[in-house]
C-alpha cells in the first residue's frame, strides 16, 4: 500500500460534491474536497482534491493529492501527488513531487531541499518566494 492510498483511507471528512465553500480552511484530520472550494488552505495534514473538485485558493499542507483542478499556489512540506485528471493552474513548491501521465500543469515548480528545516506557518508565500529568489 503506497502511503498516498493509506492517505486517502484515513480521510474522515468530506467536502461533497453538492458543497461550495468560501473561506479559510484549516484541518488537523486528512479532509477531501469534492466540491467547490474558494479562499485559502493551511494544514500541516493530508489534503486530498477528487476529481471534479474545483479549489481555487492558496494551499499550504503537509501532503496533497491533486484529481480535480487546483487555480492557486500549492506548498507541500511533504509531498504533492498529481493524478491523471489532476490540473493545477499556479505554482507548486514541494520536498516530493509525482506526476501522472495525463497532468494539466501550468506553472513554476520549486523543489524543497531541506522539508525539516520547512515552517509553512513561520513566513509568508511571498517572503518565501522572495528569500527564495535571493539565493
Amino acid at each position: 500500500m503506497t502511503s498516498s492510498l493509506k492517505d486517502i483511507e484515513s480521510i474522515s471528512t468530506i467536502l461533497g460534491s453538492e458543497t461550495v465553500f468560501k473561506g479559510t480552511m484549516k484541518f488537523n484530520k486528512p479532509l477531501k474536497i469534492d466540491g467547490k472550494y474558494e479562499g485559502r488552505i493551511e494544514s500541516e495534514g493530508f489534503l486530498y482534491i477528487e476529481e471534479g473538485a474545483e479549489v481555487r485558493a492558496d494551499i499550504q499542507v503537509g501532503s496533497i493529492v491533486v484529481g480535480g483542478i487546483v487555480y492557486g499556489d500549492i506548498e507541500a512540506s511533504e509531498k504533492l501527488e498529481m493524478l491523471s485528471t489532476g490540473q493545477v493552474i499556479g505554482n507548486i513548491r514541494t520536498a516530493k513531487l509525482k506526476i501522472a501521465d495525463g497532468v494539466k500543469f501550468e506553472g513554476k515548480c520549486d523543489m524543497i531541499s531541506n522539508p525539516e528545516s520547512v515552517d509553512v506557518f513561520s513566513v509568508p508565500v511571498e517572503q518565501l518566494k522572495q528569500d527564495h529568489n535571493d539565493l
